[in-house]
């Protein structure tokens, strides 16, 4: 225990505490004992004699639900052994986070003993018994292999008669495992995180998500269909994150008038000849923040990203494509191939009014690869680009010269591969064609983080 003083307007600023506890010691400066509970979580609790008043107890059952809505469910059950008054205090607290592993200690075999998963679900169930029908806030409910699907369903189905505005889900099941459609047409989420696998099935009851603003998706294989119906029945969508993501289909459309953040990372297609989707379009007019991984597409039909102000952009090819690429004795075959790529051009044309820019090394020899025209950048004030040892820097310059009112560049690496255009950057070989050279790139700052590294070493 750590014993501190604090005055009342000190208790007014701190969330855990309302007005109601405030007024009680409106004329009083306290000596106050501080008990870490968690690294992000304290209790303030008067040092008083017990004799005298058991003020932890006064405190009002709206505190100590605030309090405990900081807990993992299990540790906030825990404290039911504090008081009798405390024991059914659960049934109000507005957050409820589950997990198996928790409930398991993050003990190692103690999943395999007998009774144990079912001991987590009879203890999920007493729960929200528990909660009945007060309102929630948010649910978290995480769980693997061995945990029964019909009662996952039941759970979840229960938070969203609560209410629930923020639902995160992380079910890994090694069959997979079908979202309830519920989830799907509830009219109280703001807030909906999935983990580990998305199989939807939007026909049975419809799409409409009128009060989603966060969609966040991981780990997750999606059908272009469901997914776009997914994105038009959110009409009030303004952050959409998907991480790890595995498209079914060849081709995908991004489409939502209300979206202002989306960050996409992809590994491409997974039931075609090759990873590189035939196309992707993004029509989203209200984009302002704009981050997208994924093998490079044959064509970007739709770039509307007119008010996009930052961007992050990470183009790939596949292992096989770069060489067939780099190789000296390209076939027209091979070029011919490569030219299905060009269309890459679209996407930056989308984006070209950005105001801060990022693109990685892959992203560099994309463009020198398929003969892209960059556009030019006449609002680029902050660029970006990293590099790796085994990328060409053949397109830098052209880049350079079409960010005539950039300010500050900065390279995340100084080493690339050493190409027969690569005099166009740097001196790392001779250069007998001078009129491709980059006489000047004026900017306000520059940085090097390898030279900063290696200065610092």
């Amino acid at each position: 225990l750590a014993t501190f003083s604090v005055t009342p307007s000190t208790l007014l600023e701190d969330d855990c505490l309302d007005r109601r506890f405030y007024r009680s010691f409106a004329k009083k400066s306290l000596s106050l004992s501080l008990v870490a509970v968690k690294p992000l979580l304290i209790f303030y609790i008067p040092k008083v004699h017990a004799k005298k008043m058991d003020l932890l107890s006064n405190l009002p059952n709206e505190v100590i639900c605030h309090i405990l809505s900081f807990l993992t469910t299990k540790e906030a059950a825990l404290t039911s052994v504090l008081s009798r008054r405390w024991r059914n205090l659960l049934a109000f607290v507005p957050n409820l986070h589950l997990s198996d592993y928790v409930f398991l200690h993050h003990e190692e075999g103690k999943r395999e003993r007998k009774g144990v998963l079912q001991s987590f679900m009879d203890f999920v169930d007493r729960v929200l018994d528990l909660q009945g029908v007060s309102t929630l806030k948010k649910f978290s409910l995480k769980c693997r292999a061995g945990v029964d699907s019909d009662r996952v369903d039941h759970w979840i189905c229960n938070a969203l008669r609560c209410g629930v505005s923020e639902l995160t889900l992380s079910v890994e099941f090694e069959d997979g495992y079908r979202l309830p459609p519920e989830i799907f047409v509830c009219r109280t989420l703001v807030r909906l995180k999935v983990r580990h696998g998305l199989d939807l099935d939007l026909h049975v009851l419809g799409v409409s998500l009128p009060m989603l603003q966060i969609l966040l998706l991981r780990f997750v294989n999606l059908r272009s269909d469901q997914f776009e119906m997914l994105i038009r029945a959110c009409h009030a969508l303004e952050t959409l994150e998907m991480h790890t993501i595995e498209w079914l289909d060849t081709s995908v459309t991004v489409s939502s008038e209300s979206l202002k953040t989306l960050s996409l990372h992809s590994y491409g297609c997974t039931s075609a000849l090759t990873q590189h989707p035939k196309s992707i379009s993004f029509d989203t007019p209200s984009l302002v923040s704009f981050v997208y991984s994924d093998f490079v597409a044959e064509d970007y039909p739709i770039a509307n990203l007119t008010n996009v102000v930052e961007a992050e952009i990470n183009l790939l090819f596949t292992d096989e494509l770069m060489d067939r690429a780099r190789a000296s004795n390209i076939g027209d075959e091979d070029d011919v191939y490569l030219k299905r790529f060009c269309n890459v051009g679209k996407l930056f044309i989308g984006i070209k009014h950005v105001r801060e820019l990022y693109l990685f090394y892959d992203t560099i020899e994309v463009l020198n690869l398929c003969s892209v025209s960059i556009p030019v950048f006449n609002n680029l004030k902050v660029l970006g680009i990293s590099s790796e040892i085994d990328r060409g820097w053949q397109e830098i310059p052209n880049l350079l010269r079409n960010c005539p009112h950039l300010e500050h560049l900065t390279f995340d690496g100084i080493l690339h591969l050493k190409t027969e255009k690569c005099g166009d950057a740097c001196n790392c070989i001779s250069r007998e064609d001078k009129g491709r050279s980059l006489k000047s790139c004026p900017v306000r700052s520059y940085r090097s983080k390898s030279l900063e590294e290696q200065g610092e070493s």
